[in-house]
């Protein structure tokens, strides 16, 4: 079997990392990327092609090309708050776009995809940690469109014999390790580079959204999990799914939540010096706690966490920022 990997979106933060993970797993990463929200910079892990998803001719061209049998998924729009004021676009890029791909695939006889999924899948979650059989209710088009795309996985195993893994992950972040690449979005939404913008100045403030949660500080709470551990996941769910394994959707989590008010302090304890902080109102579509039943993917993948503590997320993503944005 072919070792080249088709991974859509691998000029970004999580599909950078896992192009460098599938390198060292022995594969071939082939990146396909729009460069609207990637990095040319971030490819370095195997040939890159600039073309975007709605691209059906040379979306078929590259699968020929580089005899690709398998895909990762990460292409998409990705911000809570701007699915919110552009829901066309979501399910354009992230819903339409995916079906375009699908069918690029099948037409090639590709039949594995590990997915890039969401927490966002569940709503406001009425069990928590969640589990990964806890109902799916978006409480925005984000979420819904992830929740969309799952859909169409099981009902093209079903009609095509496509074998999938869909990855639910929590919040990604920190970086790698070696500084070899990291966190890096325009315009910036996640809280941790946030926060670091505002300790070396880009910003005047982290704003903390909603100080009036039903959680112990008021805050919400978030399960943080660095994207190097998410980069191994996808790569042993490739290994699972090229091995016959059955379709899976998995959460991809700690366990453990920290709140917005923590992660700062956290951000503080590490930098060594005050945040500038502002507290706003909440943001739409914005659930108090999301934090992950993570059991099922150590049976399933034999997976755990290694570098997901806040300390160590804070730390990697630190490095990086410093040695890219100061």
């Amino acid at each position: 079997m072919s070792n080249a990997i088709l991974v859509t979106g691998g000029a970004g933060y999580v599909g950078s990392h896992a192009c460098k993970a599938l390198a060292r797993a022995a594969y071939t990463p082939v990146t396909y990327d729009n460069l609207i929200y990637g990095h040319r910079e971030a490819v370095r892990w195997g040939p890159f092609i600039q073309g975007d998803l709605a691209d059906r001719h040379l979306l078929a061209e590259t699968l020929r090309r580089f005899h690709v049998k398998s895909v990762m998924h990460f292409a998409a729009s990705a911000s809570v708050s701007d699915s919110l004021k552009q829901p066309e676009l979501y399910y354009t890029n992230n819903v339409a776009n995916t079906l375009t791909l699908l069918e690029s695939m099948r037409e090639a006889d590709i039949r594995q995809i590990v997915f890039s999924s969401s927490a966002a899948t569940y709503g406001t979650p009425a069990l928590v940690p969640i589990p990964e059989n806890a109902p799916q209710q978006p409480v925005n088009p984000y979420g819904e469109t992830k929740f969309a795309v799952e859909r169409m996985l099981h009902w093209y195993s079903k009609a095509h014999g496509f074998a999938y893994a869909a990855l639910r992950y929590f919040n990604a972040s920190g970086a790698d390790p070696e500084g070899e690449t990291g966190e890096k979005h325009v315009p910036e939404a996640h809280l941790i580079p946030l926060i670091l913008d505002a300790a070396v100045g880009r910003r005047p403030h982290v704003e903390i959204f909603g100080t009036d949660y039903p959680t112990p500080d008021g805050t919400a709470i978030r399960d943080f999990v660095h994207v190097q551990d998410l980069a191994d996941a996808h790569v042993r769910a490739l290994n699972h799914l090229r091995a016959a394994g059955e379709s899976l959707a998995l959460n991809l989590g700690t366990g453990a939540g920290h709140s917005v008010r923590e992660v700062i302090a956290a951000a503080e304890r590490i930098i060594g010096r005050p945040i500038p902080k502002r507290e706003a109102a909440r943001r739409p579509g914005d659930p108090p706690v999301l934090v992950a039943d993570a059991s099922r993917v150590r049976t399933a993948l034999g997976w755990t966490p290694r570098l997901s503590d806040l300390g160590t997320i804070i730390d990697t993503a630190w490095s990086w920022h410093r040695r890219n944005f100061v």
